[in-house]
């Protein structure tokens, strides 16, 4: 009896999170352009969304922005939990817990924040003052990430490596990166994935000829709500599910 509970529990848990999910993909194959009811099957919406320009300039925007902010917040997060996960420095502690500030405070104080920043220094709004800001709040979910795999990691491997005569930069790149990948690779993927679907810091930091796929998604939903809207949500869906998967391929080799 309390196995059929919990089962029936499961399954209505998995259907409120998923159902929705379901019915965008279903409805972006829909005829009709309300989403309220089921016209007839067509790949029509999918073939607009090739041809619109303004998506395709909004999705170079973004793939842009967000390859660029993981890459750079991986490699500073990386070396951040390196450096506090073996060394004792002066304000350790402080640097630490401002570490979770990006994490912990709400999206919108840090892009008004950023925004203030800005101005103060006068720069112009557009993709480098995105990229930045997805830098800032990026760095601090690698570097908790890469921390995380680091509390298991055996340093006697690399004492062991350097007795045999490996150097230290021979050393990182035979031993402990091999070792700390799994968690690196993660970090990255928490990156991109917040980069790619931000819309509060990047609607503060954005400027005339940088508007990203979550700015122009809004824009379209101000209008009407197309099916449009939920082909293009499937593909980044799709999208997502295959960095993930292969995600967990290049770990599972690694491992």
């Amino acid at each position: 009896m309390k196995r059929r509970i919990l089962g029936l529990y499961s399954v209505l848990v998995y259907l409120f999170l998923y159902a929705p999910i379901f019915v965008l993909i279903l409805f972006s194959f829909n005829r009709s352009k309300l989403n309220a009811t089921w016209t007839g099957f067509t790949f029509d919406w999918y073939a607009k969304l090739l041809h619109d320009k303004p998506i395709l300039e909004a999705t170079g925007n973004t793939l842009l922005v967000a390859l660029v902010s993981t890459a750079a917040s991986t490699v500073i997060g990386t070396a951040a939990a390196l450096a506090m996960h073996r060394f004792r420095f002066a304000g350790k502690r402080l640097m630490e817990a401002l570490l979770y500030i990006p994490i912990v405070i709400p999206e919108i104080v840090m892009g008004v924040s950023l925004l203030a920043l800005y101005v103060m220094l006068g720069m112009e709004l557009g993709l480098p003052t995105i990229i930045i800001a997805h830098i800032a709040f990026s760095i601090s979910f690698v570097t908790v990430t890469v921390r995380a795999r680091l509390h298991g990691f055996n340093r006697y491997l690399e004492e062991a490596a350097m007795d045999l005569g490996a150097d230290e930069w021979t050393t990182f790149r035979r031993v402990t990166f091999p070792l700390i990948v799994p968690g690196i690779l993660s970090g990255a993927l928490l990156a991109l994935t917040l980069s790619l679907d931000d819309f509060v810091i990047t609607f503060f930091t954005a400027g005339p000829g940088s508007t990203t796929l979550p700015l122009r998604i809004y824009s379209m939903l101000k209008l009407a709500v197309t099916p449009e809207v939920n082909a293009l949500s499937t593909v980044l869906l799709g999208a997502t599910l295959l960095l993930v998967t292969l995600s967990q391929r290049l770990q599972k080799k690694e491992l």
